[in-house]
Protein backbone atom coordinates (compact mmCIF):
# COMPACT_ATOMS: atom_id res chain seq x y z
CA UNK A 1 0.00 0.00 0.00
CA UNK A 2 2.75 2.44 0.94
CA UNK A 3 4.62 1.59 -2.26
CA UNK A 4 1.50 2.37 -4.30
CA UNK A 5 1.00 5.64 -2.44
CA UNK A 6 4.59 6.68 -3.10
CA UNK A 7 4.29 5.79 -6.77
CA UNK A 8 1.16 7.98 -6.91
CA UNK A 9 3.09 10.92 -5.42
CA UNK A 10 6.07 10.39 -7.71
CA UNK A 11 4.03 10.33 -10.93
CA UNK A 12 2.00 13.44 -10.05
CA UNK A 13 5.17 15.30 -9.11
CA UNK A 14 6.85 14.18 -12.34
CA UNK A 15 3.89 15.55 -14.34
CA UNK A 16 3.84 18.84 -12.41
CA UNK A 17 0.43 18.21 -10.87
CA UNK A 18 -0.63 19.05 -7.31
CA UNK A 19 -0.35 16.15 -4.87
CA UNK A 20 -3.24 15.42 -2.50
CA UNK A 21 -2.16 13.01 0.20
CA UNK A 22 -3.93 9.64 0.06
CA UNK A 23 -6.70 9.07 2.59
CA UNK A 24 -6.24 5.99 4.75
CA UNK A 25 -8.99 3.93 6.29
CA UNK A 26 -10.42 0.42 6.54
CA UNK A 27 -10.73 -1.93 3.56
CA UNK A 28 -14.54 -1.63 3.37
CA UNK A 29 -17.47 -0.09 1.52
CA UNK A 30 -18.15 2.00 4.62
CA UNK A 31 -14.75 3.61 4.28
CA UNK A 32 -15.60 4.39 0.66
CA UNK A 33 -18.63 6.39 1.88
CA UNK A 34 -16.51 8.17 4.49
CA UNK A 35 -13.84 9.04 1.91
CA UNK A 36 -16.42 10.60 -0.43
CA UNK A 37 -17.81 12.61 2.46
CA UNK A 38 -14.32 13.94 3.21
CA UNK A 39 -13.45 14.63 -0.41
CA UNK A 40 -16.71 16.14 -1.61
CA UNK A 41 -18.47 17.47 1.52
CA UNK A 42 -15.73 18.22 4.02
CA UNK A 43 -12.85 20.61 4.52
CA UNK A 44 -10.71 19.09 1.79
CA UNK A 45 -13.37 19.90 -0.78
CA UNK A 46 -13.95 23.39 0.58
CA UNK A 47 -10.27 24.36 0.82
CA UNK A 48 -8.81 22.37 -2.07
CA UNK A 49 -10.46 24.15 -4.97
CA UNK A 50 -12.03 22.00 -7.65
CA UNK A 51 -13.57 18.71 -6.66
CA UNK A 52 -11.69 15.53 -7.72
CA UNK A 53 -12.10 14.32 -11.28
CA UNK A 54 -11.28 10.74 -10.29
CA UNK A 55 -10.85 8.53 -7.25
CA UNK A 56 -8.39 5.63 -7.18
CA UNK A 57 -9.32 3.12 -4.48
CA UNK A 58 -7.16 0.63 -2.61
CA UNK A 59 -9.53 -2.28 -3.31
CA UNK A 60 -12.81 -3.05 -5.04
CA UNK A 61 -14.92 -2.90 -1.87
CA UNK A 62 -13.81 0.67 -1.17
CA UNK A 63 -14.52 1.54 -4.82
CA UNK A 64 -18.06 0.17 -4.56
CA UNK A 65 -18.70 2.32 -1.49
CA UNK A 66 -17.31 5.36 -3.35
CA UNK A 67 -19.62 4.79 -6.34
CA UNK A 68 -22.68 4.41 -4.10
CA UNK A 69 -21.81 7.58 -2.19
CA UNK A 70 -21.28 9.57 -5.39
CA UNK A 71 -24.63 8.37 -6.76
CA UNK A 72 -26.29 9.57 -3.54
CA UNK A 73 -24.87 13.02 -4.27
CA UNK A 74 -26.22 13.04 -7.80
CA UNK A 75 -22.81 12.54 -9.39
CA UNK A 76 -22.54 10.18 -12.35
CA UNK A 77 -19.77 7.61 -12.70
CA UNK A 78 -17.85 7.85 -14.96
CA UNK A 79 -19.16 11.05 -16.62
CA UNK A 80 -18.74 13.30 -13.56
CA UNK A 81 -16.15 11.37 -11.59
CA UNK A 82 -13.98 8.43 -12.62
CA UNK A 83 -13.55 5.57 -10.14
CA UNK A 84 -10.98 2.77 -10.31
CA UNK A 85 -10.75 -0.19 -7.98
CA UNK A 86 -7.92 -2.61 -7.27
CA UNK A 87 -7.80 -6.46 -7.24
CA UNK A 88 -10.43 -7.08 -9.95
CA UNK A 89 -12.59 -9.06 -7.53
CA UNK A 90 -15.01 -10.37 -10.13
CA UNK A 91 -18.09 -10.63 -7.90
CA UNK A 92 -17.77 -7.03 -6.74
CA UNK A 93 -16.58 -5.54 -10.05
CA UNK A 94 -19.44 -7.05 -12.08
CA UNK A 95 -22.18 -6.38 -9.50
CA UNK A 96 -21.30 -2.69 -9.14
CA UNK A 97 -23.40 -0.26 -11.21
CA UNK A 98 -21.87 0.75 -13.49
CA UNK A 99 -19.48 -2.24 -13.67
CA UNK A 100 -16.26 -1.33 -11.97
CA UNK A 101 -12.97 -0.67 -13.70
CA UNK A 102 -10.34 -2.42 -11.59
CA UNK A 103 -6.63 -3.19 -11.66
CA UNK A 104 -6.04 -6.95 -11.98
CA UNK A 105 -2.95 -8.00 -10.04
CA UNK A 106 -2.97 -11.39 -11.80
CA UNK A 107 -2.24 -12.99 -8.46
CA UNK A 108 -1.95 -16.47 -9.94
CA UNK A 109 0.94 -15.29 -12.09
CA UNK A 110 2.68 -13.67 -9.11
CA UNK A 111 3.40 -17.13 -7.76
CA UNK A 112 4.58 -18.39 -11.15
CA UNK A 113 8.28 -18.86 -11.81
CA UNK A 114 10.07 -18.97 -15.15
CA UNK A 115 13.26 -20.96 -15.64
CA UNK A 116 15.64 -20.33 -18.53
CA UNK A 117 16.92 -23.37 -20.45
CA UNK A 118 19.44 -23.54 -23.28
CA UNK A 119 19.58 -26.20 -25.97
CA UNK A 120 22.00 -26.67 -28.85
CA UNK A 121 20.64 -26.23 -32.35
CA UNK A 122 20.52 -30.02 -32.86
CA UNK A 123 17.51 -29.99 -30.55
CA UNK A 124 15.67 -27.19 -32.35
CA UNK A 125 13.04 -29.56 -33.73
CA UNK A 126 11.90 -31.31 -30.56
CA UNK A 127 12.81 -28.91 -27.76
CA UNK A 128 10.47 -26.00 -28.65
CA UNK A 129 7.59 -28.48 -28.90
CA UNK A 130 8.13 -30.07 -25.53
CA UNK A 131 8.62 -26.64 -23.91
CA UNK A 132 5.40 -25.41 -25.51
CA UNK A 133 3.51 -28.46 -24.24
CA UNK A 134 4.88 -27.93 -20.74
CA UNK A 135 4.08 -24.22 -20.68
CA UNK A 136 0.49 -24.82 -21.78
CA UNK A 137 -0.18 -27.21 -18.94
CA UNK A 138 1.77 -25.71 -16.04
CA UNK A 139 1.73 -22.56 -13.95
CA UNK A 140 5.52 -22.43 -13.92
CA UNK A 141 7.05 -21.68 -17.29
CA UNK A 142 10.18 -22.36 -19.33
CA UNK A 143 11.96 -19.74 -21.42
CA UNK A 144 13.96 -21.53 -24.14
CA UNK A 145 17.05 -20.25 -25.93
CA UNK A 146 18.44 -22.19 -28.91
CA UNK A 147 22.22 -21.78 -29.24
CA UNK A 148 24.28 -22.67 -32.37
CA UNK A 149 26.08 -26.00 -31.95
CA UNK A 150 29.55 -24.50 -32.26
CA UNK A 151 28.83 -21.79 -29.68
CA UNK A 152 26.98 -23.52 -26.87
CA UNK A 153 29.95 -25.08 -25.04
CA UNK A 154 32.17 -21.96 -24.87
CA UNK A 155 29.14 -19.74 -24.28
CA UNK A 156 27.90 -21.81 -21.37
CA UNK A 157 31.37 -22.05 -19.88
CA UNK A 158 31.76 -18.27 -19.96
CA UNK A 159 28.24 -17.69 -18.64
CA UNK A 160 28.71 -20.15 -15.78
CA UNK A 161 32.00 -18.50 -14.81
CA UNK A 162 30.40 -15.04 -15.00
CA UNK A 163 27.23 -15.87 -13.08
CA UNK A 164 24.91 -15.37 -16.07
CA UNK A 165 24.28 -18.99 -17.03
CA UNK A 166 20.77 -20.34 -17.68
CA UNK A 167 19.06 -22.31 -14.95
CA UNK A 168 19.53 -25.53 -16.91
CA UNK A 169 20.97 -26.81 -20.15
CA UNK A 170 20.43 -29.66 -22.59
CA UNK A 171 24.11 -30.52 -23.00
CA UNK A 172 25.86 -32.96 -25.33
CA UNK A 173 26.29 -35.82 -22.86
CA UNK A 174 30.02 -36.20 -23.53
CA UNK A 175 30.70 -32.80 -21.92
CA UNK A 176 28.91 -33.52 -18.64
CA UNK A 177 31.99 -34.84 -16.78
CA UNK A 178 34.02 -31.79 -17.83
CA UNK A 179 31.53 -29.23 -16.51
CA UNK A 180 30.95 -31.30 -13.36
CA UNK A 181 34.71 -31.37 -12.73
CA UNK A 182 34.79 -27.58 -13.13
CA UNK A 183 32.21 -27.23 -10.33
CA UNK A 184 29.64 -25.56 -12.56
CA UNK A 185 26.80 -28.07 -12.21
CA UNK A 186 24.33 -28.80 -9.43
CA UNK A 187 24.62 -32.17 -7.70
CA UNK A 188 21.22 -33.81 -8.34
CA UNK A 189 22.06 -37.27 -7.01
CA UNK A 190 19.41 -37.53 -4.30
CA UNK A 191 16.61 -36.24 -6.51
CA UNK A 192 17.67 -38.42 -9.45
CA UNK A 193 17.72 -41.60 -7.38
CA UNK A 194 14.33 -40.76 -5.90
CA UNK A 195 12.68 -40.95 -9.33
CA UNK A 196 10.61 -44.14 -9.50
CA UNK A 197 11.82 -44.77 -13.06
CA UNK A 198 15.49 -43.92 -12.43
CA UNK A 199 16.69 -47.47 -13.19
CA UNK A 200 14.98 -47.38 -16.61
CA UNK A 201 16.83 -44.26 -17.80
CA UNK A 202 19.53 -44.66 -20.47
CA UNK A 203 22.51 -46.12 -18.57
CA UNK A 204 25.08 -44.57 -20.91
CA UNK A 205 23.66 -41.10 -20.25
CA UNK A 206 23.59 -41.67 -16.50
CA UNK A 207 27.19 -42.89 -16.60
CA UNK A 208 28.45 -39.78 -18.39
CA UNK A 209 26.30 -37.69 -16.07
CA UNK A 210 28.16 -39.06 -13.06
CA UNK A 211 31.35 -37.56 -11.65
CA UNK A 212 33.09 -38.95 -8.57
CA UNK A 213 30.03 -41.09 -7.78
CA UNK A 214 27.66 -38.10 -7.80
CA UNK A 215 25.07 -37.42 -10.50
CA UNK A 216 25.21 -34.09 -12.32
CA UNK A 217 23.30 -34.93 -15.50
CA UNK A 218 20.30 -37.03 -16.47
CA UNK A 219 19.26 -38.28 -19.93
CA UNK A 220 17.24 -35.90 -22.05
CA UNK A 221 17.57 -36.67 -25.77
CA UNK A 222 19.10 -39.70 -27.43
CA UNK A 223 20.53 -40.94 -30.70
CA UNK A 224 22.00 -44.36 -31.40
CA UNK A 225 24.33 -45.57 -34.13
CA UNK A 226 22.98 -48.07 -36.63
CA UNK A 227 23.79 -49.55 -40.03
CA UNK A 228 21.55 -48.64 -42.96
CA UNK A 229 21.35 -50.22 -46.42
CA UNK A 230 19.70 -49.35 -49.71
CA UNK A 231 17.12 -52.07 -50.45
CA UNK A 232 16.80 -51.15 -54.12
CA UNK A 233 20.54 -51.52 -54.70
CA UNK A 234 20.62 -54.76 -52.70
CA UNK A 235 17.90 -56.22 -54.90
CA UNK A 236 19.67 -55.11 -58.09
CA UNK A 237 22.87 -56.74 -56.80
CA UNK A 238 21.11 -60.05 -56.18
CA UNK A 239 21.07 -59.67 -52.41
CA UNK A 240 18.12 -60.15 -50.07
CA UNK A 241 16.79 -56.58 -49.70
CA UNK A 242 15.24 -57.43 -46.33
CA UNK A 243 18.45 -58.73 -44.75
CA UNK A 244 21.24 -56.43 -43.63
CA UNK A 245 24.81 -57.48 -42.75
CA UNK A 246 25.27 -59.30 -39.45
CA UNK A 247 29.09 -59.43 -39.32
CA UNK A 248 32.15 -57.78 -40.88
CA UNK A 249 32.55 -60.32 -43.64
CA UNK A 250 28.99 -59.71 -44.79
CA UNK A 251 29.48 -55.92 -44.76
CA UNK A 252 32.41 -56.26 -47.17
CA UNK A 253 30.83 -58.96 -49.30
CA UNK A 254 27.54 -57.10 -49.69
CA UNK A 255 29.40 -53.86 -50.42
CA UNK A 256 31.36 -55.63 -53.17
CA UNK A 257 28.21 -56.91 -54.84
CA UNK A 258 26.56 -53.49 -54.78
CA UNK A 259 29.76 -51.87 -56.03
CA UNK A 260 29.76 -54.26 -59.00
CA UNK A 261 26.64 -52.52 -60.31
CA UNK A 262 29.07 -49.89 -61.62
CA UNK A 263 28.60 -46.31 -62.66
CA UNK A 264 28.47 -43.90 -59.74
CA UNK A 265 27.24 -46.60 -57.35
CA UNK A 266 29.53 -47.46 -54.45
CA UNK A 267 29.25 -50.22 -51.90
CA UNK A 268 30.09 -48.40 -48.66
CA UNK A 269 30.47 -44.89 -47.24
CA UNK A 270 31.92 -43.31 -44.10
CA UNK A 271 33.25 -39.83 -43.30
CA UNK A 272 36.98 -40.50 -43.17
CA UNK A 273 38.14 -37.20 -41.71
CA UNK A 274 35.55 -36.78 -38.94
CA UNK A 275 36.53 -37.82 -35.43
CA UNK A 276 33.01 -37.42 -34.06
CA UNK A 277 31.46 -39.41 -36.90
CA UNK A 278 33.84 -42.31 -36.39
CA UNK A 279 33.56 -42.45 -32.62
CA UNK A 280 29.82 -42.70 -33.27
CA UNK A 281 29.87 -45.39 -35.96
CA UNK A 282 33.33 -47.05 -36.06
CA UNK A 283 33.88 -47.61 -32.34
CA UNK A 284 30.76 -49.83 -32.01
CA UNK A 285 32.42 -52.30 -34.40
CA UNK A 286 35.25 -52.56 -31.88
CA UNK A 287 32.95 -52.79 -28.86
CA UNK A 288 30.81 -55.49 -30.51
CA UNK A 289 33.99 -57.53 -31.01
CA UNK A 290 35.09 -57.26 -27.38
CA UNK A 291 37.53 -54.34 -27.58
CA UNK A 292 37.56 -50.73 -26.37
CA UNK A 293 39.49 -47.50 -26.84
CA UNK A 294 39.42 -46.41 -23.17
CA UNK A 295 39.15 -48.18 -19.85
CA UNK A 296 35.76 -48.04 -18.13
CA UNK A 297 36.75 -45.07 -15.95
CA UNK A 298 38.51 -43.24 -18.77
CA UNK A 299 41.89 -43.30 -17.03
CA UNK A 300 43.75 -45.33 -19.68
CA UNK A 301 43.82 -45.33 -23.47
CA UNK A 302 43.53 -48.86 -24.90
CA UNK A 303 43.80 -48.25 -28.64
CA UNK A 304 46.27 -50.94 -29.65
CA UNK A 305 44.03 -53.99 -29.55
CA UNK A 306 43.26 -56.85 -31.99
CA UNK A 307 39.68 -55.56 -32.22
CA UNK A 308 40.73 -52.05 -33.26
CA UNK A 309 43.23 -53.41 -35.78
CA UNK A 310 40.62 -55.79 -37.18
CA UNK A 311 38.09 -53.00 -37.70
CA UNK A 312 40.79 -50.89 -39.35
CA UNK A 313 41.63 -53.78 -41.68
CA UNK A 314 37.94 -53.98 -42.69
CA UNK A 315 37.82 -50.31 -43.67
CA UNK A 316 41.23 -50.36 -45.36
CA UNK A 317 40.24 -53.38 -47.41
CA UNK A 318 37.06 -51.67 -48.63
CA UNK A 319 39.02 -48.51 -49.46
CA UNK A 320 41.65 -50.54 -51.34
CA UNK A 321 38.94 -52.34 -53.33
CA UNK A 322 37.48 -48.98 -54.32
CA UNK A 323 34.20 -49.75 -52.59
CA UNK A 324 34.30 -46.31 -50.92
CA UNK A 325 34.05 -43.01 -52.84
CA UNK A 326 37.32 -41.07 -52.98
CA UNK A 327 35.66 -38.07 -51.32
CA UNK A 328 35.31 -39.99 -48.07
CA UNK A 329 38.99 -39.40 -47.27
CA UNK A 330 38.53 -35.64 -46.81
CA UNK A 331 34.93 -35.65 -45.57
CA UNK A 332 34.83 -33.88 -42.20
CA UNK A 333 31.21 -34.89 -41.69
CA UNK A 334 29.35 -32.77 -44.22
CA UNK A 335 28.38 -35.89 -46.20
CA UNK A 336 27.94 -38.19 -43.22
CA UNK A 337 24.24 -38.52 -44.06
CA UNK A 338 24.02 -36.83 -47.46
CA UNK A 339 26.10 -39.48 -49.26
CA UNK A 340 23.61 -42.26 -48.50
CA UNK A 341 20.66 -39.95 -49.11
CA UNK A 342 21.84 -39.43 -52.70
CA UNK A 343 20.71 -42.99 -53.41
CA UNK A 344 23.93 -44.48 -54.82
CA UNK A 345 25.51 -45.95 -51.67
CA UNK A 346 24.81 -49.55 -50.70
CA UNK A 347 25.70 -49.56 -46.99
CA UNK A 348 26.56 -46.82 -44.51
CA UNK A 349 26.94 -46.58 -40.74
CA UNK A 350 24.68 -43.79 -39.50
CA UNK A 351 22.45 -42.64 -36.66
CA UNK A 352 18.82 -43.06 -35.69
CA UNK A 353 18.25 -39.49 -36.85
CA UNK A 354 18.59 -40.80 -40.43
CA UNK A 355 15.25 -42.60 -40.13
CA UNK A 356 13.27 -39.39 -39.75
CA UNK A 357 15.43 -37.52 -42.24
CA UNK A 358 15.07 -40.18 -44.93
CA UNK A 359 11.32 -40.54 -44.35
CA UNK A 360 10.61 -36.82 -44.61
CA UNK A 361 13.26 -35.57 -47.04
CA UNK A 362 13.95 -38.63 -49.21
CA UNK A 363 10.74 -40.70 -49.19
CA UNK A 364 11.66 -42.47 -52.43
CA UNK A 365 14.64 -44.25 -50.89
CA UNK A 366 13.74 -47.72 -49.68
CA UNK A 367 16.13 -48.59 -46.88
CA UNK A 368 16.71 -51.01 -44.05
CA UNK A 369 18.08 -50.49 -40.54
CA UNK A 370 20.10 -52.95 -38.48
CA UNK A 371 22.69 -52.97 -35.72
CA UNK A 372 26.40 -52.28 -36.15
CA UNK A 373 27.86 -55.80 -35.91
CA UNK A 374 30.98 -57.30 -34.40
CA UNK A 375 33.52 -59.24 -36.42
CA UNK A 376 31.74 -62.54 -35.91
CA UNK A 377 28.28 -61.30 -34.92
CA UNK A 378 26.78 -59.55 -31.95
CA UNK A 379 26.33 -55.79 -32.07
CA UNK A 380 26.88 -52.53 -30.27
CA UNK A 381 25.98 -48.86 -30.52
CA UNK A 382 27.22 -45.46 -29.47
CA UNK A 383 24.78 -43.72 -27.14
CA UNK A 384 24.63 -40.12 -28.23
CA UNK A 385 22.37 -37.22 -27.42
CA UNK A 386 22.09 -34.79 -24.54
CA UNK A 387 22.12 -34.85 -20.77
CA UNK A 388 19.99 -32.39 -18.85
CA UNK A 389 22.16 -30.48 -16.38
CA UNK A 390 21.34 -27.83 -13.79
CA UNK A 391 23.53 -24.79 -13.24
CA UNK A 392 25.04 -24.72 -9.76
CA UNK A 393 23.30 -22.24 -7.48
CA UNK A 394 20.15 -21.72 -9.52
CA UNK A 395 17.12 -20.59 -7.52
CA UNK A 396 14.75 -22.21 -10.04
CA UNK A 397 15.62 -25.83 -9.37
CA UNK A 398 12.01 -26.68 -8.46
CA UNK A 399 10.81 -25.45 -11.87
CA UNK A 400 13.63 -27.30 -13.62
CA UNK A 401 12.71 -30.55 -11.86
CA UNK A 402 9.05 -30.05 -12.76
CA UNK A 403 9.99 -29.63 -16.42
CA UNK A 404 12.25 -32.69 -16.49
CA UNK A 405 9.57 -34.78 -14.80
CA UNK A 406 7.20 -33.75 -17.61
CA UNK A 407 9.83 -34.64 -20.23
CA UNK A 408 10.05 -38.13 -18.66
CA UNK A 409 6.27 -38.65 -18.78
CA UNK A 410 4.72 -40.68 -21.60
CA UNK A 411 3.49 -37.44 -23.15
CA UNK A 412 6.97 -35.92 -23.00
CA UNK A 413 8.72 -39.02 -24.33
CA UNK A 414 6.22 -39.28 -27.18
CA UNK A 415 6.81 -35.66 -28.19
CA UNK A 416 10.56 -36.22 -28.16
CA UNK A 417 10.24 -39.40 -30.24
CA UNK A 418 7.90 -37.80 -32.75
CA UNK A 419 10.22 -34.88 -33.40
CA UNK A 420 13.66 -36.42 -33.60
CA UNK A 421 14.89 -37.97 -30.35
CA UNK A 422 14.78 -41.55 -29.18
CA UNK A 423 13.06 -42.11 -25.82
CA UNK A 424 15.43 -42.20 -22.84
CA UNK A 425 13.04 -44.13 -20.55
CA UNK A 426 13.34 -47.78 -21.47
CA UNK A 427 10.14 -48.85 -19.69
CA UNK A 428 7.90 -46.69 -21.91
CA UNK A 429 10.02 -46.53 -25.09
CA UNK A 430 7.82 -48.90 -27.10
CA UNK A 431 4.69 -47.02 -26.07
CA UNK A 432 6.25 -43.70 -27.05
CA UNK A 433 7.26 -45.11 -30.44
CA UNK A 434 4.14 -47.12 -31.28
CA UNK A 435 2.76 -44.62 -33.80
CA UNK A 436 6.12 -44.14 -35.54
CA UNK A 437 8.11 -46.01 -38.20
CA UNK A 438 8.86 -49.50 -36.78
CA UNK A 439 12.52 -49.08 -37.73
CA UNK A 440 12.79 -46.72 -34.77
CA UNK A 441 12.40 -49.74 -32.48
CA UNK A 442 15.71 -51.12 -33.74
CA UNK A 443 17.35 -47.79 -33.02
CA UNK A 444 15.73 -47.69 -29.57
CA UNK A 445 16.99 -51.18 -28.78
CA UNK A 446 20.46 -50.12 -29.87
CA UNK A 447 20.14 -47.07 -27.62
CA UNK A 448 19.16 -49.14 -24.60
CA UNK A 449 22.46 -51.04 -24.84
CA UNK A 450 24.48 -48.13 -26.16
CA UNK A 451 27.85 -47.05 -24.79
CA UNK A 452 29.63 -43.74 -24.48
CA UNK A 453 33.36 -43.37 -23.71
CA UNK A 454 33.80 -41.59 -20.38
CA UNK A 455 36.34 -38.80 -20.07
CA UNK A 456 36.54 -35.27 -18.67
CA UNK A 457 38.67 -34.43 -21.73
CA UNK A 458 36.52 -36.13 -24.36
CA UNK A 459 36.66 -33.15 -26.70
CA UNK A 460 40.46 -33.02 -26.65
CA UNK A 461 40.73 -36.76 -27.21
CA UNK A 462 38.01 -37.36 -29.76
CA UNK A 463 36.15 -34.39 -31.26
CA UNK A 464 38.98 -31.94 -31.83
CA UNK A 465 40.04 -31.74 -35.48
CA UNK A 466 43.67 -31.81 -34.31
CA UNK A 467 43.10 -34.40 -31.61
CA UNK A 468 44.74 -37.82 -31.52
CA UNK A 469 41.60 -39.81 -32.42
CA UNK A 470 40.81 -37.77 -35.53
CA UNK A 471 44.45 -37.77 -36.66
CA UNK A 472 44.66 -41.52 -36.19
CA UNK A 473 41.49 -42.60 -37.99
CA UNK A 474 42.27 -40.69 -41.16
CA UNK A 475 45.80 -42.11 -41.32
CA UNK A 476 44.88 -45.72 -40.51
CA UNK A 477 42.07 -45.75 -43.08
CA UNK A 478 43.89 -44.05 -45.92
CA UNK A 479 47.60 -43.75 -45.05
CA UNK A 480 50.57 -46.10 -45.05
CA UNK A 481 51.79 -46.09 -41.45
CA UNK A 482 49.07 -47.86 -39.48
CA UNK A 483 51.38 -48.95 -36.65
CA UNK A 484 52.87 -45.50 -36.25
CA UNK A 485 49.44 -43.83 -36.28
CA UNK A 486 48.11 -46.15 -33.56
CA UNK A 487 51.22 -45.77 -31.41
CA UNK A 488 51.21 -41.97 -31.71
CA UNK A 489 47.50 -41.73 -30.90
CA UNK A 490 47.90 -44.06 -27.91
CA UNK A 491 50.77 -41.97 -26.50
CA UNK A 492 49.07 -38.61 -27.12
CA UNK A 493 45.76 -39.78 -25.69
CA UNK A 494 47.38 -41.04 -22.53
CA UNK A 495 49.33 -37.80 -22.12
CA UNK A 496 46.09 -35.76 -22.39
CA UNK A 497 44.34 -38.04 -19.91
CA UNK A 498 47.22 -37.84 -17.41
CA UNK A 499 47.18 -34.03 -17.59
CA UNK A 500 43.43 -33.81 -17.00
CA UNK A 501 41.65 -33.28 -13.67
CA UNK A 502 41.32 -36.46 -11.65
CA UNK A 503 38.30 -38.43 -12.89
Amino acid sequence: VHARAQAYRDVLTEKGLPVMEPLLGSWSEAWGHEAVKTLFDGKLSKTGGERPDAVFCGNDQIARGVIDALRERGLDVPDDVGVIGFDNWQIVAEATRPPLTSVDMNLAALGRETANIWVRADGSNFMPRIVDAFNKGHENQIKLDIIPNAEIIPKYGAAAAGGTAPDALSLDLIYTPSFAAAGQLEDITDWAKSLPYFNTLSPAHVKTGTYKDRIYGLPFSADSSVLIWNKKLFKQAGLDPEQGPTNWAEIEAYAEKVNALGGDIKGFYFSGNCGGCNIFTFTPLIWASGGDILTEDGSKATLDSPQLRGAIDLYRSMVKKDLVPAGAQTDTGSNFFAAFAAGNIGISPSGAFAIGALNTQYPDIDYGVTFLPGKDGGWSSFAGGDNFVVTKGTTKIAVVKEFLDFAYSLEGQTILAKYGSLPVRGDIANEALKELDPRYKIAAEAMAKGRTPYSVVFNDLINSANGPWNQMVNEVFFGEDVNGAIANAQETMQSIIDSAPQQ
